[in-house]
């Protein structure tokens, strides 16, 4: 029971961590990131930080790690009666994601954050998730696709998808309607998904 007890609190305080990494993240971006910084926000000792991850780029790993992680599983909790539905669902989810975890979206698919370069364990958790996407858009075509034809038809899905969480996450989305961003993106999706059945 003691043992059980201890794990639980270890991963609290390891979430906790987390969480405050995140929120100072949104805030200042990877400058704003530091073990005191970091501490302090979690409302604990730097030693206890690093009892838990090693500095600063652990911290960002484990982030990104999670991000990565979260996005998956909500692809795979994509649901629909046809292909078509099912990858138009993963691009709602992963629209609505880019708003409940906005520093993990950013941190994952940022093109660059100064001083932040991730791992090779980040990465491949990354690539993982992007061979799921690849797997449930090929599932659109109707004939067999070579692993290059796979990688173009999710490219083309995701840079719809994130392009309009870019847009919507830049200033330029203050200075235009742009209301209801997200049913619009998905009016976008849709008209493309649907063009990409009827020709594949």
């Amino acid at each position: 029971m003691h043992i059980v007890s201890s794990v639980v609190m270890k991963n609290d305080t390891r979430q906790k961590i987390l969480e405050a990494a995140s929120a100072l993240f949104l805030k200042g971006g990877t400058n704003a990131l530091s073990v005191r910084a970091i501490a302090e926000g979690a409302g604990m000792s730097t030693i206890g930080i690093y009892s838990h991850f090693k500095g600063k780029q652990g911290i960002l790993d484990a982030l990104y790690i999670e991000g990565v992680e979260l996005v998956e599983k909500e692809m795979k909790a994509a649901d629909g009666n046809t292909a078509a539905e099912k990858v138009i669902n993963v691009c709602e989810r992963i629209l609505n994601f880019s708003e409940s975890h906005t520093a993990h979206y950013h941190l994952i698919f940022a093109s660059e954050l100064k001083g932040y370069t991730p791992s090779d364990k980040a990465i491949e958790a990354g690539k993982n998730v992007f061979t799921t996407l690849a797997t449930l858009t090929a599932s659109l075509a109707k004939k067999d696709l070579s692993v290059e034809e796979k990688q173009d038809i999710a490219m083309q899905i995701w840079a719809l998808n994130h392009g309009y969480i870019t847009l919507n996450q830049h200033e330029i989305s203050n200075r235009i309607t742009w209301n209801n961003w997200k049913d619009r993106a998905l009016q976008a999706i849709r008209l493309h998904v649907y063009a990409l059945v009827a020709t594949q």
